[in-house]
This record gives C-alpha cells, structure tokens and sequence, in this order.
C-alpha cells in the first residue's frame, strides 16, 4: 500500500472499529427489546437531519441527532394518544422523514450532494475530527449506558418490576432512545443511513450464541462488530466494494459463521437418534 493508502484506510480501520464498540452494547438492547424497527425508523429520518443541516449550516452530526432524538420523543407522544399500532407509527415516521429528506435535497438544487454516500456510507473518507467525534462522542454514550444499565436490564426483562421498584423504566427508555440517536449520528458516516441498524442488530445477534450472560453479550457484540469492521475494510480493499456494504456482509458472515455450530450440533443429533432408533 502506498503511504496515503495506508493513512485513510489506517484512519477509516480506527473510526470504524470505534463505532463497532459503541454500537455492540447498544445492539443488545435493541434485540433483547425488538426494537429493530426502531432503530430503522431513526436511521431513515437521519437524512431529514441531514438536508436540515446544509438547509441551516450546522454541523451534520448535530443535525441527524437533533432529528433523530426528535422522532424518538415523537413517537413516544404519538403512542400515548394516536389509537394504532406502535410499527403503523414506526412506519408512517419512517417513510415519512426519509420521504421529506429527499425531497428537501431536490429542492436545494444549489446544493451538491453525494446522497450515495449518506445512504451506504463513506468509511474511507473519515478525518481526524471524525474520529475524535467518534471516540468522544462514544466514551460519552458508553458512560451513560453504564450508569442506567441497571434500570435498561431490569426495565428489558419486566417494565412492571421494574417500576415496582422504583427504576422508573419510561424515563430510562428515553435516555435509551436518545443513546440511540447519538451513534446514528456519529454512525453515520461509516456505514451510511440505510445500513447503521445492521451494524447495531447483527453483531449483538451473533453474540447472543456465545454469551452467557448480558454483560458477556455486550462485549462479545463489541468484539464481533470490530472483527466485522476489519474484516470487511480488508475485504473492500482487496476486492474494490463499497466500504459500509463490505462491513455488513462480513458481521453477516460473523453471524452465519457462529449458526454453523448449532446447525451441526442438530444434524448429529438427528443421526444420533437414527442410529439409536435403528438399534
């Protein structure tokens, strides 16, 4: 590699694996809670912050969290008073935002935007200051998390309990969702709109076959989202794919890797009891 290939890619490895951290632990909750539609829907209005942000001049990260965080109370509101069904109000939201930030884009003809590279990512662009943002504003997520990871768990497991005894899950539900909203926008960048819900749901996916514990998932969620991190970086450079794709299809490989066991545990155990059944 030459030295300015071995910058950016060196750069893109670092800001990569440093979302993968933050994303593990919160991927957890989001499977424990079946909250993936949930994560979509924030992730697909990330392009209405987006096209706020060039409309007003703001930072982008700033702009995706602010509408990110808003959806999130949003549909918090709409549940207590719209009579439907909570995924109708995940998608109507959803649609919805990503609807009217593409049309906000195509009203801003002045503007020249690389809408590819919102949508699927663009890890091999990642500056200095994104990494800073990315390690700064992940520390600071990761704290929070482990503050109200007490209440999060009791709250996953039994709401009711957990008011019992006085954890207050709704209040810890919201400080969830707008965790949430942080590393989508600090996520962004790295594997795009339409993919930050898969780098947050399939490495705690494959994780919940190894762990034994939630603390054990949520790190081993970190680790398997670093692996696929590298692991697709490599594989995008070695085979010119697109960067946050490539990352996807590796944690998806992760995933499909850690289903053979179980897979082979089952067809033995079939023949087993064919031999058995024949004796």
């Amino acid at each position: 590699m030459t030295p300015m290939l071995d910058d950016f890619f060196t750069r893109a490895l670092i800001g990569g694996i440093g979302v993968a951290l933050v994303a593990g632990p919160l991927g957890c909750f989001i499977v424990w809670r079946r909250m993936a539609y949930f994560g979509d829907t924030m992730a697909h209005s990330a392009l209405l912050g987006v096209a706020l942000a060039f409309l007003f001049d703001i930072h982008i990260t700033l702009g995706v969290f602010a509408i990110t965080a808003t959806v999130a109370f949003a549909l918090v509101l709409l549940q207590r008073q719209v009579a439907l069904p909570t995924d109708a109000l995940l998608g109507i939201l959803s649609h919805s935002t990503l609807a009217l930030g593409l049309v906000l884009v195509a009203f801003m003809a002045w503007l020249r935007i690389d809408l590819l590279s919102y949508l699927f990512g663009d890890l091999l662009a990642v500056s200095r200051f994104d990494i800073a943002l990315i390690y700064g504003g992940g520390a600071a997520v990761l704290g929070i998390l482990a503050l109200i990871w007490r209440p999060l768990l009791a709250g996953t497991v039994s709401e009711e309990l957990a008011a019992a005894e006085a954890l207050h899950p709704e209040r810890t539900r919201l400080a969830f969702m707008v965790l949430m909203a942080a590393v989508i926008a600090i996520a962004m960048k790295i594997v795009g709109i339409l993919l930050i819900t898969s780098l947050l749901v399939i490495p705690a996916a494959t994780a919940r076959r190894f762990a034994g514990g939630p603390e054990r998932m949520a790190l081993l969620a970190a680790g398997f989202g670093a692996l696929a991190v590298a692991l697709g970086l490599f594989g995008s450079l070695q085979f010119d794919t697109p960067s946050g794709p490539s990352v996807v299809v590796a944690a998806l490989l992760l995933f499909l890797g850690g289903l053979l066991p179980l897979a082979l545990n089952r067809s033995g155990g079939r023949r087993g009891g064919g031999r058995e059944g024949a004796r």
